[in-house]
């Protein structure tokens, strides 16, 4: 190690000695000998149970598989990856007419016209405010006429029923009519 890589790993460790002790005096080599008696407590536990120790050594297996770049280690047998195309072949055989059909369609996206589109914004912007009003109107007059339609088919029962009274008293004048002898 440097000196410049000590200085700053001693700056480190009273930072932390300053944090767990406060501001009070330190002895030198306090913290690090408080650590490395738990260090020594926490072997010592470990040491006595079995079921600790198989842990310990499972410690490396667990940090290797956790690697995102175990799988980029792993050999893959040429068959293996020979399975793994042929179960895509379908999905790439489709990117490929799908790339093919970017290709074909290149010129017509290369072209001025759609070069030209952010030169457009700015109207196509403005259109769409005045179609949003335009919606915002036509939801209005829907309503508008959604009421009218409620009020004439209200309207249209009232009369009918109005006409089915008068249809009825109109019958019962005719049944009395009927029924009363001539008078000569």
């Amino acid at each position: 190690m440097t000196m410049a890589e000590l200085k700053r790993l001693q700056n480190r460790l009273e930072k932390l000695e300053t944090r767990l002790y406060g501001e009070r005096p330190v002895q030198a080599g306090q913290f690090t000998d408080a650590v490395v008696k738990i260090q020594a407590s926490l072997g010592n536990i470990a040491s006595k149970r079995e079921r600790i120790k198989s842990l310990y050594k499972k410690i490396d297996d667990l940090l290797k598989f956790l690697d995102p770049q175990y799988i980029d280690r792993i050999d893959v047998p040429d068959a293996m990856k020979l399975e793994f195309i042929l179960a895509e072949e379908q999905f790439i055989h489709s990117q490929v007419h799908l790339l093919e059909l970017v290709k074909k369609h290149q010129p017509y996206l290369e072209s001025e016209h759609i070069k030209a589109v952010p030169n457009y914004s700015s109207r196509v912007q403005a259109l769409t405010q005045v179609q949003i009003q335009e919606q915002d109107q036509c939801n209005a007059i829907t309503e508008d006429v959604t009421k009218m339609l409620d009020e004439y088919n209200k309207m249209i029962l009232l009369l009918s029923k109005q006409f089915v009274q008068w249809e009825e008293m109109l019958t019962k004048l005719e049944a009395a009519k009927q029924m009363k002898p001539p008078s000569d």
